[in-house]
């Protein structure tokens, strides 16, 4: 997929905010419901923005055509960064994004995401389903007349580009780098200096030399966004977002006022996707690498051992700050999943890990 094809309307402005009133309402004819999906992402984008596409799709399958979810992509009715608060100020009925992009609204939707160091995408989808992390994620949404769903799973993503080589945690001082959340404080204490943008705009800012570097996801949609024409040392794997999740987030008034059936529609239908853009992004990332390594020259390489070990030293100050806060609801929210954390990594660690070490020690296919 070319950069032009998804890319032609994620540069957006204040103009695109304004114009959102000027959607139609939400139709509602004959019992049958019209909701408003804003998202994040560029049209047409792999991965996240296809499945934002398809989960749309599988509501209104699933409902028989009663409930018809209309999407929006990045600049479409709202800038990308915008997108929940077209939920909350009722222009749409639904966005999907990533929770971290919100962290200004309250520290604890970052958990919802991607924690550095933390939970692999197995471990988080555990919390959230089976260890009371979806009831604490009410409690934050209710604040806001909100809630929300995991719809999609990146797995753990790669480090990020960068336009030099890093040989220590020295280069890391005053580097101009995109990544959001917790993560992006974390970068910030090894030295760099962090900013957040959405996925259409990354490129032309390392284009123009405002960012040294910038992490998105990994091969699958990196590859689309052509950063390989402007960066060529590629970083693996990430330490700050092991197992990203996105998120779908309802009017949470809109929501309740569906029939039951509807709302466990839209609740499954999340759950399928995150499950499916998981295998869309295990099986799409290694094809991407390999167009990114063999045709455009990117050099693949592992972070140095003292730039993980002063991230995760910096990871632990971050994450111990936002348990010392003075929010209840975020210290909550903070003590509940590292409480998962520590009993969910021992599984990792007796079964997943040891596995996986095993098999590239002992085991090839022929």
């Amino acid at each position: 997929m070319k950069r032009r094809e998804f890319l032609t309307t994620a540069a957006v402005g204040a103009a695109a905010a304004a114009t959102a009133s000027s959607f139609p309402t939400p139709a509602i004819s004959q019992g049958r419901i019209e909701m408003r999906m804003v998202t994040s992402w560029p049209k047409n984008f792999p991965g996240l923005g296809v499945g934002a596409e398809r989960l749309a799709k599988r509501i209104n399958d699933m409902s028989g055509g009663r409930l018809t979810v209309r999407v929006f992509a990045a600049g479409e009715m709202v800038p990308a960064l915008q997108a929940l608060d077209a939920v909350l100020g009722g222009s749409a009925e639904m966005s999907h994004a990533a929770a971290y992009y919100w962290q200004g609204k309250s520290t604890a939707l970052s958990f919802f995401t991607g924690v550095p160091y933390g939970m692999t995408s197995r471990e988080l989808a555990a919390w959230v389903r089976f260890m009371g992390g979806q009831q604490i994620w009410d409690e934050i949404y209710d604040k806001f007349g909100a809630k929300g769903f995991l719809s999609g799973d990146t797995g753990t993503q790669a480090g990020g580009w960068f336009k030099k080589e890093l040989t220590s945690v020295a280069d890391i001082r005053g580097l101009k780098f995109r990544t959001p959340g917790l993560g992006g404080q974390t970068w910030q204490k090894l030295g760099a200096s962090v900013t957040n943008l959405a996925a259409g705009e990354i490129f032309q800012a390392l284009q123009s030399g405002a960012l040294d570097a910038a992490e998105f996801v990994g091969p699958y949609n990196d590859l689309a966004l052509g950063f390989h024409q402007v960066a060529k040392n590629y970083y693996f794997p990430s330490f700050i977002e092991p197992g990203l999740a996105t998120e779908l987030v309802v009017d949470k008034k809109k929501f309740l006022a569906l029939p039951s059936d509807l709302q466990a529609i839209i609740e499954n239908a999340c759950q399928a996707e995150y499950d499916h853009v998981a295998s869309d992004f295990y099986a799409n990332d290694p094809i991407a690498l390999k167009t990114l390594v063999d045709n455009h020259g990117v050099k693949v390489h592992a972070f140095p051992e003292d730039i993980l070990k002063a991230g995760a030293d910096a990871a632990r100050e971050v994450i111990a700050a936002v348990r010392s806060s003075n929010d209840p609801l975020v210290k909550k929210t903070a003590e509940s999943y590292v409480a998962a954390f520590n009993t969910l990594r021992t599984r990792t660690r007796a079964v997943d890990s040891a596995y996986l070490i095993a098999r590239e020690k002992y085991f090839t296919f022929g």
